[in-house]
């Protein structure tokens, strides 16, 4: 190879390799430094996209951890206003059965007693109003399910949770068809009297009758020969309030009988007899039960995220206290119908209007990924009033016998109401938002893993790296001063 002054082409190739190691010493020391493997995207364009990905997947998911505890905490804090409601609501039932005492409490004990109610009551409808989270009310229906009847003449109340035949509650209105009417439980006698107000003796047309006992739902009667018919039907009605039987005179069969009517609706309600002696049926024992109402309910819920009418059916009697005509699903939802309305021409009415203030908490890093949930209306208006017609909470008044027995089944509704709905908060915290806070933070972690291996600098690779590369740069420049000097032998040609 000649020799040349202008072009020094080793010297060219020394410094195109030292400039090429120093790039790859650079991009060490900067991995190094900073410990990303990716400091932009030159760097590698296609694991950039992948990382960036997963960064935004992992944030979005660190901030679903933070909305489930946020939702938690809001929980927790409707939760303790019921446990204080239901606290009162214990009272007030303890209230009610010491108002019922009324062979030996006089007027002041019963107006003690329905002061203190009336203060509890008091109280619970300011838990309602006033418990918040934030500015945010949680317990006055704003945040829950409020349903209101418009059709009282059908319905005498109504009460809806958040789920209504299986799916979310929506804002709409709610009708209903009965299917089957609630019958009360009836026995009429076979024993014939010519009139009330002839003597028992006179049974069947016989003047042999001797009178006797009879037993109706474990309350027993005795009546002699002597004594009228009308005597029987009074005594039967005067234990009315303990039995729920009420006896009158009756031609529908033909002839005069005494018959037996249960004063409440439905399987719940029966009418047990027994007798002696040919008064009534002339059987030793006879057992009548009552039909509960079967009622189709249709109401808005939430189906595939889109508002959609839902049916439900709902039956009578399903608890021990319930009447015929209560009827409830399997959620917890009730409708008390009216007399007037527990017929089957009551077909696809329009009974209430529902509105619905369901929260909703966004549990996911994704559009979509979000929890429904209903806190409940607990002012005292909307608590206990579909057990007694035309009343609830509020209106309790046991400054009568009759009062207190009424307050009692309003009570019982109203903590079970709010026993439901604590029940209900209790599963959605548990099985739901710190469920989510649990796997969220495995996701978070193994999203991270992976994050990290494709953007994180591997020290022990990288220091290998960064070694090789500069004992190369040493030789390089090394190299470069010797190609540098090589054109001075041109010199000794000139001399």
């Amino acid at each position: 190879m000649g020799l040349r002054i202008n072009t020094n082409v080793e010297a060219f190739n020394s410094l195109r390799n030292l400039q090429n190691v120093s790039m790859k010493v650079s991009t060490s020391v900067e991995r190094l430094s900073s410990g990303l493997r990716i400091n932009r995207a030159a760097d590698d364009p296609a694991g950039l996209v992948v990382s960036e990905s997963l960064r935004a997947q992992i944030d979005g998911m660190s901030q679903a951890v933070e909305n489930s505890q946020n939702a938690s905490n809001l929980i927790k804090t409707a939760e303790g206003g019921l446990t204080e409601v239901n606290a009162l609501l214990r009272d007030i039932r303890q209230l009610a059965v010491h108002a019922s005492n009324s062979g030996v409490n006089d007027q002041v004990a019963t107006q003690a007693d329905q002061t203190q109610i009336t203060s509890a009551i008091a109280s619970i409808q300011r838990i309602a109003e006033q418990t918040q989270f934030g500015n945010k009310k949680l317990l006055d229906g704003t945040s829950g399910i409020s349903a209101a009847v418009v059709n009282t003449n059908t319905v005498s109340g109504m009460s809806l949770g958040s789920t209504f035949g299986g799916v979310a509650t929506q804002t709409g209105t709610l009708n209903i068809t009965v299917d089957n009417a609630a019958t009360r439980a009836q026995m009429v006698g076979t024993a014939t009297f010519a009139t009330v107000n002839a003597s028992i003796s006179t049974v069947n047309g016989t003047t042999i009758g001797s009178g006797g006992s009879i037993v109706v739902n474990g309350q027993s009667i005795s009546i002699s020969g002597s004594e009228s018919v009308q005597a029987l039907i009074d005594k039967v009605n005067d234990l009315a309030s303990s039995t729920g039987v009420s006896a009158a005179f009756t031609f529908g069969n033909g002839s005069g009988s005494i018959v037996l009517k249960q004063n409440n609706y439905g399987s719940n309600g029966v009418i047990r007899l027994s007798e002696s002696n040919t008064l009534i049926t002339g059987s030793s024992a006879t057992t009548q039960i009552g039909l509960n109402a079967t009622v189709t309910v249709f109401a808005t819920g939430l189906v595939n995220g889109t508002a959609t009418m839902v049916i439900s059916t709902f039956s009578g009697g399903r608890a021990a206290s319930d009447s015929g005509l209560r009827v409830t699903d399997t959620y917890g939802n009730s409708v008390l119908l009216t007399e007037a309305g527990n017929a089957t021409t009551t077909t696809n009415r329009t009974v209430g209007t529902v509105i619905s203030g369901n929260l909703q908490f966004q549990l996911g890093a994704n559009s979509g990924q979000t929890v429904n949930a209903s806190l409940g209306n607990i002012r005292t208006s909307n608590l206990g009033g579909t057990v007694v017609a035309g009343s609830n909470l509020s209106l309790i008044d046991v400054t009568t016998a009759a009062g207190a027995s009424r307050a009692l089944l309003i009570a019982d509704e109203a903590i079970g109401q709010v026993t439901t709905l604590r029940s209900t908060l209790g599963a959605l915290q548990k099985n739901t938002l710190d469920s989510t806070v649990r796997y969220l933070g495995v996701g978070i972690e193994n999203l991270s893993a992976s994050e990290s291996q494709i953007r994180d600098t591997n020290v022990a690779a990288e220091v290998v790296s960064l070694t090789k590369n500069q004992i190369i740069q040493s030789a390089a420049q090394s190299m470069l001063a010797q190609a540098n000097a090589s054109p001075q032998s041109v010199l000794s040609l000139l001399r």
